[in-house]
């Protein structure tokens, strides 16, 4: 039996490499979703690429607290610690998510398709909260986005430590569905080193065979680039050269998995 995988690509205009190739991927049925900086200063002019594809993969906010666009963002662990501390003005929070939620409905004339986060910052203690009332104020009668649960990470590819700290640092998650009336996939994956050693074909095989039907997994690919900002640049260019090619389709046969939206 065919069990649809919703393969969302992750940091969608953070750069043109990392644009150029989700956009790509997207247009030759590899992916089933991709998740944007709206923040980005890239956004305005890669959103357009996403226009073209519009209608083959969902097309989500990635919510950003801590990739350095411009002033206001912290890095992780301050997220971490003051979410458990609870010592995050919930209002700023949700004031960021509409700036975030606005300027990514401006260039494509509509609201995110789902919301995820950057490093996962969406689901954390109080961050969540202002997320459920962000999507009160713009999403009006039944239509919500869907929110990817971090706390159902199902494994832990070869960074148990950090799934571990992803899965306990965001317990609870999930129920934010039935608070919002937003959809929560059942299952999630993807999380790994995202070294330059690591085997991403046979962590992403492994992670094929166990996904149930409607499941949910992140990827980061991008094209080959020199950006020394990013440094997982040669993870996300052998994640691209894997997903664009021929084993890539192999393995989703053999495992009978179709890629596709959520909402297909």
């Amino acid at each position: 039996m065919t069990r649809r995988l919703i393969l969302c690509a992750d940091d969608y205009a953070q750069s043109a490499a990392i644009s150029a190739g989700i956009a790509e991927l997207i247009a030759a049925g590899r992916l089933g979703a991709t998740s944007a900086f709206s923040q980005s200063p890239h956004w305005r002019v890669q959103a357009r690429q996403l226009r073209l594809v519009h209608g083959r993969a969902d097309i989500g906010l990635h919510f950003n607290l801590t990739h350095p666009f411009g002033a206001g963002q912290r890095p992780l662990s301050h997220w971490l610690l003051a979410s458990q501390l609870r010592r995050i003005d919930r209002d700023a929070i949700r004031r960021t998510l509409l700036e975030q939620i606005d300027a990514f409905a401006e260039e494509l004339g509509r609201l995110p398709d789902f919301i995820d986060g950057h490093q996962h910052v969406h689901a954390l203690p109080v961050i969540r909260d202002a997320l459920a009332d962000a999507i009160a104020q713009r999403w009006a009668g039944d239509a919500r986005p869907y929110l990817r649960a971090p706390d159902r990470l199902a494994d832990t590819g070869d960074s148990r430590l950090k799934s571990t700290i992803l899965r306990a640092c965001c317990h609870g998650f999930a129920d934010l569905g039935a608070r919002t009336g937003a959809a929560v996939p059942p299952w999630f994956a993807g999380m790994y080193s995202l070294s330059e050693g690591a085997d991403f074909r046979a962590l992403m095989q492994r992670w094929l065979a166990l996904c149930p039907d409607g499941g949910l997994m992140m990827c980061h690919p991008g094209q080959p680039s020199r950006d020394a900002d990013d440094p997982i640049r040669p993870a996300r260019a052998a994640e691209y050269r894997y997903l664009a090619s021929d084993a890539f389709a192999e393995d989703c046969l053999a495992a009978g998995i179709e890629i596709g939206p959520y909402r297909s």
